[in-house]
């Protein structure tokens, strides 16, 4: 099965239309989730099995950590927006080309270099 993206709301939404534009059957949903704090998004994206892709590396890894105690996860992807949006979309499409969903499962990764940020707790 093929990745399905979720943004959230710090994901510029630039890279939601260059994702789409490179490659136009990506399933990349990036409805508003406007008010909706970082676990809720978790939740919503793994009951849609859907990977969340976000700038937000100080809380999601927090929140992704919070979520993986008593729920699996698609995964999920961090990038700084200091990024170039040109990288993180080439990235993402290379992903989305190449990889499986099955692959992100339960883990979440700094999209600059694909490291996982660190030993889970819920992996010992």
């Amino acid at each position: 099965m093929k990745v399905r993206f979720q943004a959230d709301n710090d994901l510029h939404r630039a890279i939601v239309r260059g994702v789409l534009r490179r490659s136009p059957t990506a399933d990349f949903q990036s409805q508003p989730l406007n008010a909706v704090d970082d676990l809720a998004v978790l939740h919503m994206a793994a009951e849609a099995g859907r990977m969340v892709v976000s700038h937000d590396v100080s809380r999601i890894p927090q929140a992704f950590a919070e979520f993986r105690r008593t729920s699996h996860s698609p995964g999920g992807l961090l990038t700084p927006q200091s990024w170039a949006i040109a990288e993180v979309i080439g990235n993402l499409v290379v992903i989305w080309e190449v990889t499986e969903a099955s692959e992100w499962q339960d883990r979440i990764c700094y999209l600059a270099t694909l490291a996982e940020f660190r030993r889970a707790p819920w992996d010992d």
